[in-house]
């Protein structure tokens, strides 16, 4: 027998309704704890005006959103399964001939929508308000600001330059390792960014506390072009500091992830963080699947025993073990000690795997 369309509405309606309860009222949670946090560090800073803090906190929600959706499909199919147990209406169903597959089926197809909408959706905007954040926690929060930037034009870096002057650094190409910069155009900038130079040089490696530039051409305003060999660019930048000011995977949009791997390739920089943040999107609605089938699994069996609290506590055990393997795997990965591909998938393949293994059983035996 298969589902009646009145039959699967119902069933989809009231997972849809048990993730949205579960899903917001973390959120509540968390961005309450969040803006505690952001409090408590603001609490010596001047600039940082509760004003300010609200909206850093709102900012950070939708990227602290995503974090929590495949927590909310356990939770929310724990819920969705053991009341329709409880109520002894999966006990009819079951007892007209339906699968524990079929009637899974609404549940599945929701949650393959929210994936989805998860990551097309609510990822680009996440991206965008994440962004904002990290800028004003540099302006009001950490001091530091972003210093460089990889655009399809080359790789752009800021640095200051004399008293009240800037220094922004154009380079086609970087040697990532060893901070070698290619066909590198320096623009110095006085007060009120005022024009005062401007250097063309074949290379720039970072020194101690300086730039040293081959074959460099110095120009300026009212002044004739001077070619040299070799000249030295002060500096306070640090390969720590390059490093620590390089966009995070998580401030570019899912849309915008494949360009810019294919940007960083280019220029000499390691992409391995972004493709795995790309893979990581692309297997959410894997993992939103497993997730909602092992708590299904939970559900159904453990209710019947009745052990509700063993059911919380089998659900917050096994979301604690989901999280610990997805970051000990991340973690590997990052590290190049596996491959991009498996580091992404892993999490997602075991899930699904442990799901189906325990549907089976609970169907079959």
């Amino acid at each position: 027998m298969t589902l009646s369309p009145t039959l699967f509405i119902y069933i989809g309606r009231q997972f849809l309704l048990w993730f949205l309860a579960v899903f917001l009222a973390m959120i509540a949670v968390i961005i309450l704890i969040d803006a505690a946090e952001l409090l408590r560090r603001s609490s010596t800073k001047s600039d940082a005006t509760t004003a300010i803090i609200t909206s850093m906190a709102l900012m950070r929600a939708p990227f602290l959103a995503q974090e929590t959706v495949p927590f909310a499909a356990m939770f929310g199919g724990i819920l969705t399964y053991f009341r329709l147990t409880r109520n002894h209406e999966l006990v009819v169903i079951r007892s007209a001939g339906v699968s524990v597959w079929q009637f899974m089926l609404p549940a599945l197809l929701v949650v393959v929508m929210i994936g989805v909408a998860k990551v097309t959706l609510l990822n680009p905007l996440s991206s965008v308000l994440l962004s904002k954040f990290e800028e004003l926690e540099g302006r009001y929060l950490t001091g530091r600001s972003s210093l460089l930037a990889v655009s399809s034009s080359g790789i752009w870096l800021r640095q200051t330059y004399g008293d009240d002057g800037q220094a922004v650094i154009h380079a086609q190409s970087i040697e990532a390792d060893e901070l070698n910069l290619r066909e590198v155009i320096v623009f110095l900038l006085g007060d009120e960014d005022r024009f005062i130079g401007r250097i063309d040089a074949k290379s720039a490696r970072l020194g101690d506390g300086q730039w040293d530039l081959t074959d460099a051409w110095l120009t300026g305003p009212e002044k004739p072009g001077e070619l040299v060999t070799s000249h030295s660019l002060a500096t306070d930048l640090t390969a720590d500091k390059i490093q620590d000011s390089f966009a995070s995977p998580e401030t570019v949009s899912f849309w915008s992830l494949p360009r810019f791997i294919k940007i960083l390739e280019e220029t000499g920089f390691s992409a391995l963080p972004h493709q795995l943040q790309l893979h990581t999107l692309l297997a959410e609605p894997i993992l939103l699947i497993a997730m909602v089938m092992i708590a299904a699994s939970f559900s159904m069996r453990l209710s019947r025993r009745g052990g509700a609290s063993l059911l919380l506590g089998a659900g917050v055990l096994t979301a604690f073990l989901l999280f610990i393997l997805t970051n000990v795997v991340h973690a590997i990965g990052l590290g190049g000690g596996v491959p991009v591909l498996l580091a992404a998938w892993t999490p997602a393949g075991v899930s699904l795997m442990a799901g189906i293994a325990l549907l089976m059983h609970l169907e079959d035996g």
